[in-house]
């Protein structure tokens, strides 16, 4: 028993200290860390940072200094760190070779938090899809195509290639071709395109839409028509016009020639 308490008071006198050191490193460590990322929670939310991305950086940023809080106080109990260190390099180098693919997502998610080339509810066509985005994640951005089908695609692919943002402006211009007979009246057929166009109140007046010859084609006199909408109005006016410049023409006599080819045969006698 003597012995036992002789070895305990030089245990305490060698160790006791830097144990006492050591908790007290990871507690005021502890709240030190609860402090900062409470800071990092009020300066997200202080500018509307994205939620994922927020709740990420934090959870990030707290491990981070957890291993610094805990590695500092295993240096005050005289435990060798260096040891320790280069294990967790070594682990975090073998894991980024394994997760090579999902580290660019990651990166690439970032990326599309940061800079915001689209947000959920914009229709875009980015990564080889066409939709309205649901949601941006870290790793994936979703989308639901027009034929409510939902495509997950990797980050990567998204900002790998060109974005194509169709509700990033307020108006778009509808871009249509319309085409005549060469026999048939290119004053009158302007006038009926042109009207029906400003009996549409969905149609801007600025800027002026467009209804000009575009070309002297193979078969038809084709008619550029470039009216300016809302976005939110692009494909009802789209479907709109399509019909009614296609009923209006029927009715006024106006015909919209389909490629056709002559064939002529000669007829040939035999010797």
């Amino acid at each position: 028993m003597e012995q036992a308490m002789e070895w305990l008071y030089a245990f305490g006198a060698e160790y006791g200290l830097k144990i006492i050191g050591a908790l007290l490193i990871f507690i005021i460590g502890k709240m030190v860390i609860g402090i900062i990322t409470g800071a990092l929670k009020r300066a997200f939310k202080r500018k509307s940072t994205d939620e994922t991305l927020s709740k990420f950086v934090i959870s990030l940023t707290r491990i981070f200094l957890l291993v610094v809080v805990i590695l500092a106080s295993l240096s005050t109990l005289g435990v060798e760190t260096t040891s320790f260190v280069a294990i967790i390099g070594a682990a975090g180098l073998a894991i980024g070779f394994a997760l090579q693919g999902s580290l660019s997502n990651f990166a690439a998610g970032i990326m599309l938090i940061i800079f915001r080339p689209f947000e959920a509810g914009h229709f875009v066509e980015a990564g080889g899809a066409t939709g309205t985005v649901e949601a941006i994640k870290i790793f994936n951005t979703v989308m639901k195509t027009p034929d409510n089908k939902t495509i997950i695609i990797p980050n990567s692919a998204v900002t790998g290639g060109n974005i194509t943002n169709y509700s990033a402006k307020d108006t778009r211009r509808i871009d249509m071709v319309f085409g005549i007979g060469y026999d048939d009246d290119i004053k009158k057929a302007k006038e009926i395109m042109e009207g029906i166009i400003r009996a549409d109140s969905r149609i801007l007046k600025d800027p002026a839409p467009v209804v000009r010859v575009l070309e002297l084609g193979d078969s038809s006199v084709n008619f550029a028509v470039r009216p300016w909408v809302k976005t939110a109005d692009y494909w009802d006016v789209y479907f709109d016009l399509m019909e009614g410049i296609k009923f209006a023409f029927d009715e006024k006599g106006i015909s919209i020639p389909y490629p056709q080819t002559d064939v002529h045969l000669h007829q040939v006698q035999a010797s």
